[in-house]
Order: C-alpha cells, then structure tokens, then sequence
C-alpha cells in the first residue's frame, strides 16, 4: 500500500542561512528552488537521494496563520520547533570530526551504542538531527 516517504518538512527562520548549513556545511544538494509568489518551495536532498526530500519552510502563510507563525518561530528559537530527523554514515568518528570542522553545533558526542555509534547535532534555528552509523544486523 505505502512505498516509501518523500518529502519531509523542517521549519527554518532563512532560507539562504538554511542553505549554508544544510549544502554548504552538511553537503546535501538542492532539489527544488521556486518562487512561488506566495511562498518559496525550497528542499534539499543528500547525494544519490533525490526521492527524499526535506523541505525547508520559513513559518508562515499559506500554511500557518501570522499568530501561529509568529509562535513557531518563538518556539523554534528556543530548540523547542519539534522538527528532527537522522541521517546514517559509514564512519561516525570522521563525520563528527568533520563537521566539527566546519562549525556545527553538536548536541553530544559520538557514542557507541548497542544499534551502532551515533551524535547529535543542531541547525541555527535549533532543529535537531542524529547522525548513526549502525552496527550490522541493525
């Protein structure tokens, strides 16, 4: 019946800002760019997955009301935005390392666990993201 998810939605306060962290420091490439007068449709994908994209929405019209925009964009600045996803990677040490590199905000550590070894980062507007590499058989 179901096949697979496709697009994904993460609130963001600017979408160039967005566009630094997301291609410039976590290396996803862009899938859609459109200015659709109303709003601007802007996802991104990582390499080789074009099928899975996030899209990265500035809180606002035509989905939220201004008041409703205006409280997401107030919880968002305070961690609190509810959006999250998890990325997988053949080496959880040298991902960290490098994103550490780059300036990424980390939430904890590489830690191995008992599914693999995984680490918590954050993007500027406070959403948060696990990256695992997972043990075999997980």
């Amino acid at each position: 019946m179901l096949n697979s998810i496709r697009l994904s939605q993460i609130y963001v306060l600017d979408h160039e800002q967005a566009l630094d962290f997301y291609v410039g420091k976590l290396g996803f490439e862009v899938h859609s760019d459109v200015d659709m007068g109303f709003m601007r449709w802007l996802t991104v994908n990582l390499p080789g997955e074009r099928d899975r994209e996030i899209m990265l929405e500035i809180p606002g019209p035509p989905s939220l009301s201004p008041e409703i925009a205006a409280q997401v964009r107030d919880a968002l600045t305070k961690g609190a935005g509810g959006g999250w996803f998890s990325m997988t990677t053949d080496d959880a040490f040298a991902a960290a390392e490098k994103l550490r590199a780059k300036g990424v905000d980390f939430t904890d550590d590489p830690v191995e666990r008992d599914y693999g070894t995984d680490f918590g980062i954050r993007d500027p507007f406070g959403n948060r993201m696990r990256i695992v590499q997972m043990k075999e058989g997980f």
